[in-house]
């Protein structure tokens, strides 16, 4: 599912215009977006948690040389899922 589909489908849910809910969809990533990008948590209670990790800057070898280089600190977004969606997930594939 990608998000036009996402926010047909919440539309016709909650009858409302689409175009609508696909500002409220794109606000509601951006304000994910806005609170990672400083280094903050959004918690979802029950559906999960969008989080940055660090990965400390470390020394690696270029592979084709094998000449030392010094590869630096990254951040990565991350999701760790809530217990409502893993139960869904788990309860989902257990019907099948």
């Amino acid at each position: 599912m990608n998000k036009k589909e996402l926010a047909n489908l919440v539309a016709k849910q909650l009858n409302h215009n689409k175009l609508e809910v696909e500002e409220i969809i794109d606000s509601f990533l951006n304000n994910i977006i806005t609170e990672m990008s400083n280094g903050k948590k959004v918690r979802l209670v029950g559906f999960g948690i969008f989080e940055v990790h660090s990965r400390a800057g470390r020394e690696g070898r270029n592979p084709q040389t094998g000449e030392k280089i010094f590869i630096p600190e990254t951040k990565t977004p991350t999701f760790v899922a809530g217990r409502v969606l893993k139960d869904a997930v788990k309860h989902r594939d257990s019907q099948s």
